[in-house]
């Protein structure tokens, strides 16, 4: 099958022909249908993530069961499912206390699938499953637990959003934070991402909703998903203009949703006395943010990082298929880019290149 290979960081992905395994015991084959292009990829192909090389990248996708292993029963061919990329054990601490985002048994087999081993070869060389999905390619074999049914009336390029993008952004506002009715709330990045933590706190009755980011073409769009308000940084002092539409005390909750040490920074700073900030981007690896530790005891902040929306993907992805349906969130205008597989390398210097919305690969 044909996929797309990260072999040197920072260099572009090749389109390659590689050999995919059957599924194991407790494993699913699936045609991919759609991927998302997301930031996250981005980070290991300029190595600021690391993974074991070659590899295929591809987090965010939907796709068709072709075939299952040995002991399947949730899904069944012809089957439409959204990926997962942190597929659980159900039997770790984490998952057996309702938090299979955190999986241990999927942390440690970060690459492979859960018994250690990929599907993906090209000849004797294997090749690394990002995530457990490796959605970069025309199918997948992926575990039981990262397979979530999605009904047939979901386009596959939504469905692949909910598999990250949504899921995360607006999860990391219903779950994270959970999101008090009549709150303020600032965003700090107004990517995928972001414009789901916009559409969270729209969706939880938040009062002010101010989008940040440096793209003007990025806020106005922002403004569409509910942003009532926006901030430019390279035109003026992000945390004072927060703190000026809030009334001078600055947001109930602030979310990171770029991953950087001064995004956070401008988040921690922007929130008022007892307001919890939300770490959501995933930064490049080293990146050490320095909060102000007498300033959080005085004004008792919270921070807390957020993965995966603090979802449990089997659980909560079925919920935002159905806020779907019924109009209370919009996945339909944040697919903006589609493309080929053979266009990926394209795909994401758009997003470096801060185009707005999400880039779907629909084509393979």
């Amino acid at each position: 099958m044909k996929a797309a290979i990260l072999r040197e960081y920072g260099q572009p992905l090749t389109i390659e022909q590689v050999e995919l395994d059957p599924p194991k015991a407790g494993e699913v084959h699936v045609k991919i249908e759609a991927a998302g292009i997301c930031r996250s990829d981005l980070h290991f192909m300029k190595g600021e993530a690391r993974i074991n090389l070659p590899a295929v990248l591809g987090h965010e996708g939907s796709g068709t069961v072709m075939d299952v292993g040995p002991g399947v029963t949730g899904v069944k061919p012809g089957d439409h499912v959204i990926l997962s990329f942190v597929p659980y054990c159900g039997r770790c601490h984490f998952c057996l206390t309702n938090r299979a985002n955190l999986c241990d048994a999927h942390a440690a087999t970060a690459g492979v699938l859960f018994d250690g081993t990929t599907r993906l070869h090209k000849g004797d060389q294997r090749i690394t499953h990002m995530g457990k999905v490796a959605c970069f390619a025309q199918e997948a074999v992926v575990p039981e637990t990262g397979c979530v049914p999605v009904g047939k009336d979901v386009p596959w390029a939504q469905a692949a959003l909910i598999g990250c993008s949504v899921t995360t952004g607006v999860g990391a506002a219903m779950f994270s934070a959970r999101i008090a009715p009549g709150s303020t709330v600032a965003v700090i990045g107004a990517g995928g991402v972001g414009l789901n933590v916009i559409q969270g706190a729209r969706l939880l009755n938040a009062s002010k909703i101010i989008a940040v980011d440096i793209g003007e073409g990025k806020l106005e769009f922002a403004m569409s998903f509910g942003a009532t308000h926006t901030v430019n940084p390279t035109i003026q002092d992000p945390v004072e203009a927060i703190k000026k539409i809030t009334g001078g005390v600055g947001a109930d909750y602030t979310f990171e949703v770029f991953g950087s040490p001064q995004t956070a920074l401008t988040a921690y700073n922007a929130a008022r006395k007892g307001g919890t900030v939300v770490i959501v981007g995933l930064a490049p690896i080293g990146d050490v943010a320095g909060f102000d530790l007498v300033s959080m005891v005085r004004q008792e902040k919270t921070v807390k990082g957020s993965y995966y929306g603090s979802t449990r993907p089997a659980v909560d992805m079925p919920t935002m298929v159905e806020l779907y349906r019924l109009g209370k969130i919009n996945i339909d205008d944040l697919v903006t880019r589609r493309y080929k597989l053979e266009d990926i390398n394209k795909a994401y210097q758009d997003l470096d290149g801060g185009e707005i919305g999400r880039g779907v690969i629909t084509q393979f």
